[in-house]
């Protein structure tokens, strides 16, 4: 495990280097469906590192020990508006308070959080968690201006007086409509407005039977949420959920003492194997009583008198998802139809010349408006994807916009982005920044015996990259199984009223166990392999008080005879044959 600086703790160090990347660890350990382990070469020896549990214990700890940001950047006069205070926008908030600009973040909302704190049931995204990783943001010393629409509030025009540089952090917050006959029902309702009314506390119970649209995340959140709520039959006509959620009204919270098991039924078009969402989150549907049928399609909301939808109208679909079987249609009567088939951006309000026919916005390889000087785009805005995308792109965004602010280049970024070792970090940590200018583009990863200062095994990374795990030597790894965070399970017969977190997080122990089967792809961690497999006995260590620039070993050129043996048997990839030239 790397060792933190001076007397700083490992939890207090892991918590530096992760938000580094992501200022959100609680939350995105608990939420996100970690497409990062796919890539995870773990995978070629058993089975992938737990990135998201690690990363959840690093938030969960950083909260109970309070840890905080550190922002000490000297102020440079430039201000930045943000337009949207979700993760996208708070991540680039702190990343330019970071710079030493002043930013202000424009939500309509009265709460920060975006769809984690109106699109996520808090029993995925405990409130208090998400509150206090949102009020570290702030307390960096960004500004907010809540309750603050802009295209209604203030308008773009007076945000580009007032402000450098304008960021667009909208997030994909309303919700598509059924596009088929009777879709304008009044009880066909969006997921993300259903979940909305939920997280408001406005939504306490449905009545009748619901029928949810979708197959991804979203759908499952709606079916979850609703098989928890519970249904309450025979309401009075302003206590339906339709007019809770378009109306923002609530419910009575004293109802809820009548509520009964709720009958859902989730639909996708796909089979249910290739349905989009996490396969965790299914499981727990499926076990919590949701009913999911597949290849299924809607293809008319059948309306009542009172044009309230009173059934809905399928057709059976081959393997495929699209094929239609001939006569294969039927209804399913319902009290309630939520689809939950795709999101768009509400920019009621602003000059649409930013948006293109989809109604989001363009942007280039530095998430800059194209031929809009000074406006910036991040997150759903831009297509609508994970949390985590969001984040990525945010912290790309910040680096643009303080690229601009201070006039330098902003050159097109690399087809892969992402956060390398960066050695000048390394040595501020350890207070061993060089007393000459150091160039680290003119000489990457080059050894050097007349420099004042080393930190020994430590080479600059910037300009590496990724590892496959065709580069490993994966026999130097023994099997160890993920170890897998335990679940409160919910059931049919416990889930009505049951809003518990079912997640529990690593103890310190158990995260360090697991964060120690990672294979630290592309770094050495001194394992010498390569000095004792050597048959020439050409690869040495170098002494840890030489003055050398990232070495822990170093080759004698007079002895090698290039035979590859070191780099074979490395298990990192660390290792990289250039005849010298490197």
């Amino acid at each position: 495990m790397e060792k933190p600086p001076g007397d700083m703790s490992w939890q207090e160090y892991a918590f530096k280097r992760s938000t580094d990347a992501n200022p959100f660890p609680s939350i995105m350990g608990r939420v996100c469906p970690a497409p990062c382990e796919d890539g995870c070469n773990r995978n070629e020896v058993e089975d992938t590192i737990g990135i998201n549990a690690v990363e959840q214990f690093i938030g969960d700890n950083a909260k109970e020990e309070g840890f905080k940001f550190d922002v000490n950047a000297e102020p440079t006069g430039k201000k930045v508006a943000i337009i949207g205070g979700g993760c996208g926008g708070l991540t680039a908030a702190l990343q330019l308070r970071k710079q030493g600009h002043a930013v202000t973040v424009f939500e309509k909302y009265e709460k920060l959080g975006g769809m984690m704190m109106y699109g996520i049931p808090d029993y995925r995204v405990p409130r208090d968690v998400l509150q206090y990783e949102i009020d570290r943001i702030l307390e960096t010393g960004v500004e907010t201006k809540m309750n603050t629409k802009v295209g209604v509030d203030v308008t773009i025009e007076e945000l580009e007086k007032e402000y450098d540089a304008v960021l667009f952090a909208l997030g994909a917050m309303s919700g598509r409509s059924l596009p088929i006959p009777g879709g304008d029902a009044t009880n066909c309702v969006s997921g993300v407005a259903f979940l909305e009314a939920y997280n408001q506390g406005r939504l306490q119970h449905i009545t009748g039977k619901v029928i949810c649209i979708g197959g991804g995340d979203t759908s499952i959140d709606v079916v979850s949420v609703a098989r928890r709520l519970g249904n309450i039959a025979n309401v009075p006509e302003k206590d339906r959920p339709e007019h809770i959620i378009f109306n923002d009204t609530a419910h009575d919270v004293v109802d809820t003492s009548k509520r009964l098991g709720a009958d859902v039924l989730l639909t996708t078009r796909s089979t249910i194997e290739n349905m989009p969402a996490a396969q965790e989150e299914i499981d727990d549907a499926n076990r919590e009583g949701v009913e999911i049928q597949g290849q299924l399609s809607p293809i008319e909301v059948i309306k009542g008198e009172d044009g309230r939808a009173t059934a809905l109208r399928f057709v059976r679909l081959e393997d495929d998802g699209s094929t239609v079987i001939e006569g294969s249609e039927f209804d399913v009567e319902c009290e309630l139809i939520v689809p939950a088939i795709g999101q768009g951006v509400d920019n009621e309000g602003i000059d649409g010349s930013f948006f293109n026919e989809r109604g989001f916005i363009d942007a280039d390889r530095n998430y800059q408006v194209p031929n809009k000087p000074g406006f910036f785009v991040c997150g759903d805005v831009v297509r609508p994807h994970l949390l985590t995308t969001a984040i990525g792109q945010a912290g790309i965004v910040a680096e643009s916009i303080g690229d601009y602010l201070t006039g330098k280049d902003q050159s097109a970024r690399p087809k892969v982005d992402v956060h390398y070792f960066d050695l000048m970090e390394k040595l501020n940590e350890w207070d061993l920044a060089p007393s000459e200018e150091y160039d680290s583009a003119g000489t990457p990863g080059k050894a050097t015996d007349k420099a004042d200062y080393a930190v020994h095994n430590y080479e600059d990374r910037s300009f590496a990259s990724i590892i496959p795990h065709t580069e490993l030597f994966l026999g130097h790894f023994e099997h160890e199984d993920r170890l897998a965070r335990n679940h409160k399970l919910v059931n049919v017969d416990n889930v009505l009223g049951n809003f518990d977190e079912r997640l529990i997080g690593y103890s310190a122990e158990e995260a360090q166990q697991e964060a120690g089967r990672c294979m630290s792809c592309g770094l050495c961690f001194e394992c010498d392999n390569c000095v004792m497999y050597c048959p020439q006995d050409a690869v040495f260590k170098v002494k840890k008080d030489e003055s050398t620039l990232g070495r822990y070993v170093d080759t004698d050129y007079d002895k090698c005879i290039g035979c590859h043996i070191c780099a074979d048997v490395c298990p990192t990839g660390y290792i990289q044959m250039g005849l010298g030239s490197d």
